[in-house]
């Protein structure tokens, strides 16, 4: 398949920027933690008070969690089991909440209206919590916060996220924060692929000449002898990163919002965060969880 047949058929699937978070916002601008603590709850519901019969799950007992397969080190499969940073902190909050945590691999571009419809009591995929997100699911509090990194081959000309133009062949994931970042505030069109395996790939092989991608993932894509590097890496905590709900599943989103204080208060949390990312520092002026917990 040729880059130019390759492109094309990527973005008629993508079906355009719809499925981005469609803002315009500068997703770089700048932490705005004003803007995120509005969404975030004066304090939790104890968790001996939780009723486990009213969370409306699809299967009493269970979390039904869709995720992807393929996002180290946040959420993939490794053994035949679904891991990584987001997928083992929900574990934790289940264990808190005494609820089995059930994973289902999805597509990104998929997941919210999955959630949305109830195919999925929770979508886990550090999903950033946008105003536009929010008109279609609910989200629980923050646990944790985003980096947007510039992907691309050794030796290239773009270096950093001011070097993108509209003559750079920009690839990312389908619906994602880096999607809407590219489309609606660079203003650029980008080639939208359904997963991070192939973008990466493609920028591997020359399809595409650079991935804007979270640097999460990028850090789990970039190995040494892949000839490629993450030129730049920019903080991102205008939105904080939370687990999808149904917007009208109250009761769920409570209950998470408990059972993730509990991890905080309990020093599970900067457990998971220091094993998954050794090498990472979280801004002083962001907090996971309710505005009442600690961090241990």
């Amino acid at each position: 398949m040729t880059a130019v047949v390759l492109a094309v058929s990527l973005s008629a699937c993508a079906g355009g920027a719809s499925q981005s978070a469609s803002t315009g916002a500068n997703a770089l601008a700048g932490s705005d933690q004003k803007n995120t603590d509005k969404y975030t709850t004066a304090n939790v519901t104890p968790l001996a008070k939780i009723d486990k019969s009213k969370l409306n799950l699809i299967s009493d007992g269970t979390l039904r969690v869709g995720t992807l397969s393929d996002a180290p080190p946040n959420i993939f499969i490794k053994n035949g089991v679904f891991t990584g940073y987001d997928n083992e902190l929900l574990k934790a909050i289940g264990a808190k909440l005494g609820l089995k945590v059930e994973f289902a691999s999805t597509d990104f571009s998929a997941l919210l209206s999955q959630v949305a419809t109830k195919q999925f009591d929770v979508g886990s995929s550090s999903i950033s919590t946008t105003d536009k997100r929010r008109q279609n699911v609910g989200f629980t509090n923050g646990y944790d916060f985003g980096y947007m990194a510039v992907v691309v081959k050794n030796g290239a000309t773009v270096q950093k996220f001011a070097d993108l133009k509209s003559d750079t062949r920009i690839g990312v994931v389908q619906g994602t924060v880096q999607d809407d970042y590219v489309t609606n505030t660079l203003g650029l069109q980008p080639v939208r692929f359904n997963d991070y395996n192939t973008v990466y790939a493609n920028l591997r092989n020359g399809q595409i000449d650079a991935w804007v991608a979270p640097s999460q993932q990028a850090e789990g894509q970039v190995k040494d002898g892949d000839g490629t590097k993450i030129a730049e890496s920019v903080v991102n905590t205008q939105n904080f990163t939370a687990y999808a709900v149904n917007k009208d599943n109250k009761a769920l989103i409570d209950a998470l919002n408990s059972g993730l204080d509990g991890v905080i208060a309990d020093g599970t949390w900067s457990k998971l965060t220091k094993e998954w990312y050794p090498k990472r520092e979280t801004p002083k002026t962001w907090k996971p969880g309710s505005k009442a917990v600690t961090v241990k």
